[in-house]
């Protein structure tokens, strides 16, 4: 009996200790192949630190992509650089230009707009001058043609010759009318040459003299166009410059009783009244002269009349 239960308790024991000791090689099994608590955070944070940074360097080259691609469409729709265009353009200039001057200048600076347009190679298009009352020229306007090439300087110095009131400076760009033009005119050149070559080669009459009629179709055209062009290229070739120049209204002065003022007005006045009953008289002469004649007829045959009677009543 106390061997058998012996035995049994060696058993039980012998297999607690077996447990024991499995649980503890697992552990030290697990401890072995797992980090420690500080080198796994290390390694964690390591990782999510190289995560963050390509994150932030893909972000970077992201951003530098789409720089670049901003900077290359802004270059594509407009580019700076230091080499001139090829590209003739052609501007046709204008101006437009109100001055006060000063009293008693107006012809003078009317002839130094003159001799400024043509010192500078250019003309006089037109001009119109106003008077006052007093028969003095005192407004008016002038226009001038510049070559272009001094259009700035000259609008400078009108600028300086009387007060600016208003200005008004405007560029037409006329390259796209003109460069279709000369397209066209190019094309039509080419046909002339074609029609040309045939007539040269045609050997019946018919033929060319249906030619010579599809010449003159396309000559007419092609002179409007050269007329077109020949009159752009004097536009953009000489500037224009308009100006209207006025003198400054004098002020005039109410005090006083204006005795002087009211008998000229007065003289004036009967000088008018004057001058009507003139016109009137002498271009109704010829009816008074008729109607004066006619009373005089009147009153012979009346006269006549009245001498008879006495005559019969004598008798």
């Amino acid at each position: 009996m106390n061997i058998n239960r012996i035995s049994k308790r060696f058993l039980l024991f012998t297999i607690i200790s077996a447990v024991i000791l499995s649980i503890a090689f697992t552990g030290c099994g697990m401890r072995s192949e797992a980090p420690s608590g500080d080198g796994y955070f290390e390694e964690k944070g390591a990782m999510l630190l190289e995560e963050a940074t390509a994150t932030e360097m893909a972000g970077e080259d992201s951003a530098i992509y789409e720089e670049v691609e901003e900077e290359r469409v802004y270059s594509d729709e407009v580019q700076y650089s230091d080499a001139p265009s090829t590209v003739d353009r052609k501007v046709i200039k204008t101006a437009y230009l109100e001055l006060e001057i000063e009293d008693g200048k107006f012809e003078k600076i009317v002839f130094d707009i003159t001799r400024l347009a043509e010192n500078n190679g250019g003309f006089i298009s037109h001009t119109q001058s106003y008077s006052d009352m007093d028969g003095n020229l005192t407004s008016g306007s002038i226009t001038i043609r510049i070559p272009q090439d001094k259009y700035n300087s000259a609008l400078d110095l009108v600028k300086g010759m009387g007060t600016i009131k208003s200005i008004s400076v405007s560029g037409q760009d006329i390259t796209q009318e003109y460069t279709d033009l000369e397209s066209r005119l190019r094309n039509m050149e080419a046909q002339e040459e074609i029609l040309l070559d045939l007539m040269a080669q045609s050997k019946d009459v018919s033929d060319s003299i249906e030619v010579q009629r599809e010449l003159s179709h396309g000559q007419e055209p092609g002179e409007v166009i050269k007329g077109r062009m020949n009159y752009l290229d004097n536009m953009v070739s000489f500037s224009t410059i308009d100006i209207y120049l006025y003198e400054p209204e004098p002020i005039t002065s109410s005090s006083g009783w204006g005795f002087l003022e009211a008998l000229k007005r007065g003289l004036r006045g009967a000088v008018t009244v004057f001058n009507a009953i003139l016109v009137f008289v002498i271009a109704g002469s010829p009816i008074f002269i008729f109607i004066v004649i006619i009373l005089i007829v009147i009153w012979l045959i009346i006269r006549s009349r009245r001498r008879r009677r006495v005559r019969v009543e004598k008798k």
